[in-house]
């Protein structure tokens, strides 16, 4: 009688275990990317300084006001257009250290080439 309630405690022991082991595997470790809410309207976006760790996940969480936006981040490799009243997620990841420019990439109108911003990576 003795050894089966041993049996079931080890049994139980290692299933608790596995258990443990599993959850470190990494399923549902990762952080979720941080969102970063930019909001486009003429001729600036807020915000237009951004800083990001090196490395970081983001999705940008895009707005426009008024017309049709462009939100270019060339150094990352990512671009969207932005309709006004949608909300517009843009993931990327931030590279090495340094300044990177952002900006409307689609003609809104006379004040559009102010319309930038920067990204500092640190």
């Amino acid at each position: 009688m003795s050894s089966m309630v041993g049996r079931r405690t080890a049994l139980a022991w290692m299933l608790g275990l596995g258990a443990v082991v599993l959850a470190g595997t990494g399923r549902g470790d990762a952080a979720a990317p941080r969102v970063i809410r930019v909001h486009a309207r003429k001729f600036v976006f807020t915000p237009n300084h951004i800083p990001l760790r090196a490395g970081e996940s983001v999705v940008f969480e895009l707005t426009a006001q008024d017309v049709i936006m462009g939100f270019s981040v060339p150094d990352f490799g990512v671009r969207a257009d932005v309709p006004p009243g949608a909300t517009v997620r843009l993931p990327a990841t931030a590279r090495g250290r340094g300044n990177y420019g952002f900006l409307c990439d689609i003609f809104c109108g006379s004040g559009h080439e102010t319309m930038n911003g920067v990204i500092e990576v640190v």
